[in-house]
């Protein structure tokens, strides 16, 4: 089973406590383990590092990456402990930390900046990656079977750096998907404050979903063991597919988008969200045109978008979420606090756009308000924060 980087998820649940009226001074200071997180990716940089690098016993690795291919792949992410660059979490990372940049940037303070500068880490690395050879993207540096038997520093690493790409003959619609997805979300990040970097990704992003769409295919059937069982697509590509479209649809307006959605349906049930299975994010985001937008033609994703929170909240007769007796949403054995924070940035936002519009619905009997929502996501957030302080506390 693949082990998520639950720090990466963790992130977007340190800006919803931060940003959602909790605490942030005291015992714990959310405003400062949100700071903290930012250097966690600081730390797990490849490539070049710059000259205002915070977290100094890092330094430069991986500069040859790419060569194998005679292309440049320096710099994104280690994933975890390891020193290799998976593609696919990289880039819902990625995509994730625009989404929450985009929501609650403005309440960010000074780590927005740190934000812009994560986001702009991975997403120079996925411009190389997508750009670098025509009809092939490149989706990860490093072979897992290798280096997951040689532990030691990046700088001192001396393990192989394979490289891996899809291509038509070799189709990869779920790495692409997401790809596209973190392009374009990034593409908004950056719109007003540096264009000409918003249009380059942008442009990008149309380029890879088209690929992701005409070359219908499971990287995980391509590359096998390249990334296999450590990131398989288990839940398929169709949810990347509506992801990406998602995406671009979002940072373009672009009918196209909106049509394709539509021919990928939303009848999807999904109960997790997480870096492998997107339909309930996409739902959520989609839902934002008929709450904020009062676009009747996104009515179907609100439909979906709650039916998710319904198979969410504890008291909800259509309930298929497992809660610990101190209250934790528990979904997977493995890295399960990925899910509790991904899902509850979910609730939150879902709640955001309610509160917004002043909507409710109902799960069955159960009246649902937004404040139902981010009352939950809070706690989840909260007592998975308090899990890495004092994880003996939890049941």
């Amino acid at each position: 089973m693949a082990k998520a980087n639950i720090l990466l998820i963790f992130l977007c649940s340190l800006v919803l406590l931060l940003l959602g009226g909790v605490r942030v001074e005291g015992n714990p200071n959310y405003r400062d383990a949100l700071q903290k997180s930012f250097l966690f990716f600081q730390g797990q940089r490849s490539g070049k590092l710059p000259a205002n690098q915070k977290v100094s016993w890092r330094s430069n690795s991986g500069l040859s990456d790419g060569s194998l291919d005679h292309v440049d792949l320096t710099g994104g992410y280690y994933d975890a402990g390891d020193n290799v660059k998976f593609n696919f979490p990289m880039a819902f990372t990625t995509t994730m930390l625009s989404w929450g940049t985009l929501e609650y940037g403005k309440r960010m303070g000074p780590q927005l900046q740190e934000a812009r500068a994560a986001i702009r880490w991975a997403t120079d690395y996925l411009l190389k990656c997508a750009n670098s050879k025509p009809g092939k993207l490149y989706v990860g540096v490093g072979d897992p079977n290798v280096d997951h038997k040689c532990w030691e520093r990046p700088e001192d690493m001396d393990t192989v750096r394979t490289v891996y790409s899809v291509s038509s003959s070799n189709p990869g619609s779920d790495v692409a998907g997401e790809t596209a997805a973190a392009l374009a979300a990034a593409s908004l990040v950056f719109r007003r404050v540096d264009p000409k970097y918003s249009r380059l990704l942008l442009q990008t992003a149309r380029k890879v979903m088209a690929f992701a769409i005409q070359y219908r295919g499971a990287y995980s059937d391509s590359l096998g063991s390249a990334v296999c069982p450590f990131y398989c697509s288990y839940s398929g590509y169709k949810d990347e597919l509506l992801w990406g479209a998602a995406w671009l649809f979002r940072a373009t307006n672009d009918a196209y988008y909106y049509n394709f959605l539509k021919t990928l349906g939303a009848d999807d049930q999904p109960d997790i969200f997480s870096w492998d299975n997107k339909y309930a994010g996409a739902h959520v985001l989609l839902s934002r045109m008929a709450l904020l937008g009062k676009d009747k033609n996104f009515e179907q994703f609100k439909q979906e978008a709650e039916s998710f929170m319904c198979r969410i909240l504890p008291n909800s007769p259509y309930s298929t979420t497992q809660y610990t007796q101190g209250g934790l949403m528990y979904k997977l054995a493995e890295s399960n606090l990925q899910y509790v924070t991904s899902i509850s940035f979910l609730l939150t936002t879902y709640g955001k756009y309610m509160k917004a519009k002043k909507q409710t619905f109902n799960c069955g009997s159960l009246f649902v308000t937004p404040n139902s929502l981010i009352g939950l996501a809070k706690r989840q957030a909260s007592d998975a924060f308090n899990s890495f302080l004092m994880p003996r506390t939890m049941n």
